[in-house]
């Protein structure tokens, strides 16, 4: 049965979401691959579950569905063909060899959808294998054939919903670009969302959804830079306006710092008319506002971001919330997720309970501020945005 999707804003009020709850692909990191897969330490991934159930579970207070990727993936498994796509993807690394690229197809395919979501998901090791061959020999035992995905905790990224359309997107980093593989086999395999319609996929180029910013009905903005290219941005935009999904995307380019790999991880919506911005790149964002003429794109001249972003959206201004005022603490709170809220309606966000000063700011600004733990979440540098797909907002508008 397909049920009802879409979004159309980043504050519209949420009522269904995809999360991933951390599991043993967490538990592959070690002080060896951490750095290659792209956490800054090693989580305590017990008390990262626990910390993510409270998330899940404030979300469910506030009447909004969770569903979770694992669970949606193993689903979509019981799928021959996706089963079969699923096989045929984890096992391309040219690394293999012949011999033991046929020892892992085998062995995959023989796995239930549980077993094999697990497999594809926590990845398999060199001494979890008795395939033989001259590869195994020569890899050391604690080597990964498959890959651990830990970066699956951040579904934004892979995917989200344009309207009625999902955006399977195309991620810029060798460590993650099968989530997104797997993300595609749900939207496609999975009964729930038979019949969707997609806007992009992984195959495309570089688009990540921790750039790709709903602002209001027709609206979208889209950061450029560490995982976004000016190719990609210009590939979404031809495609969502040959849908008639947006009028505007405004193309951001981000200044490349240690923290600021998203344009989410310095810049979200929590209102209608209101952006939590990182105050020590807020003066310098501009956009260049990209419409359509026919066939054709029309670049306007670089402008203010939020100038840019008020005249798209047909208002007067919108109000800017900085985290912190002093540049020490806007900083420290900025690379603690403090810019990466999860508007959960008008004016209702979850934020981190460490980042105190731009919660409290944002209380100030006639914000409801959520708290949630993240000790041990934030180890992936991300916040609760990133941690969340929205699959269902109510629309602002009939637009």
């Amino acid at each position: 049965m397909t049920e009802a999707y879409g979004v159309d804003s980043e504050v519209g009020p949420l009522r269904t979401v995809m999360l991933h709850r951390p599991g043993n692909e967490l538990r592959r990191l070690t002080p060896r691959n951490n750095d290659k897969l792209l956490f800054d330490g090693l989580p305590w991934v017990g008390r990262a579950q626990e910390e993510h159930d409270a998330f899940a579970q404030v979300l469910r207070d506030r009447d909004v569905e969770v569903l979770y990727l694992h669970e949606l993936l193993a689903q979509a498994l019981g799928d021959p063909a996706a089963r079969a796509e699923a096989v045929a993807g984890a096992t391309e690394d040219l690394r293999l060899g012949d011999t033991l690229r046929d020892y892992l197809q085998t062995a995959l395919t023989a796995l239930d959808p549980q077993e094999l979501a697990e497999a594809l998901m926590a990845g398999v090791r060199n001494d979890e294998v008795r395939a033989g061959g001259l590869v195994t020999s020569l890899l050391a035992h604690e080597d990964f054939l498959i890959d651990p995905l830990p970066n699956l905790l951040f579904t934004r990224d892979s995917s989200l919903w344009i309207r009625d359309h999902v955006a399977v997107t195309s991620l810029a980093m060798p460590a993650r670009v099968r989530e997104s593989q797997l993300t595609e086999l749900i939207y496609t395999f999975h009964p729930r969302f038979a019949g969707a319609e997609k806007v992009y996929d992984h195959s495309l180029e570089h688009v990540e959804g921790g750039d790709v910013l709903a602002l209001g009905p027709g609206v979208l903005a889209v950061g450029v830079g560490e995982r976004t290219t000016p190719a990609g941005v210009e590939r979404l935009a031809r495609r969502v306006f040959a849908k008639g999904l947006a009028h505007t995307v405004l193309a951001v380019p981000i200044a490349q710092q240690r923290a600021t790999m998203h344009l989410d991880t310095v810049c979200t919506m929590v209102d209608v008319d209101a952006v939590l911005m990182y105050p020590n790149m807020a003066e310098e964002m501009r956009a260049l506002a990209v419409t359509a003429e026919g066939d054709e794109l029309h670049v306007a001249e670089s402008e203010p971001f939020l100038v840019a972003a008020a005249k798209a959206l047909g208002i007067d201004t919108l109000r800017r919330i900085d985290t912190g005022l002093d540049p020490v603490t806007a900083e420290r709170e900025q690379w603690d997720d403090g810019n990466n809220t999860l508007a959960l309606a008008p004016r209702v966000c979850i934020a981190y309970e460490r980042t105190e000063e731009t919660n409290q700011r944002l209380e100030e600004s006639g914000i409801e501020v959520i708290r949630i733990s993240g000790s041990e979440l934030g180890s992936g540098r991300g916040g609760p945005r990133c941690m969340s797909c929205p699959v269902l907002r109510d629309p602002l508008t009939t637009a």
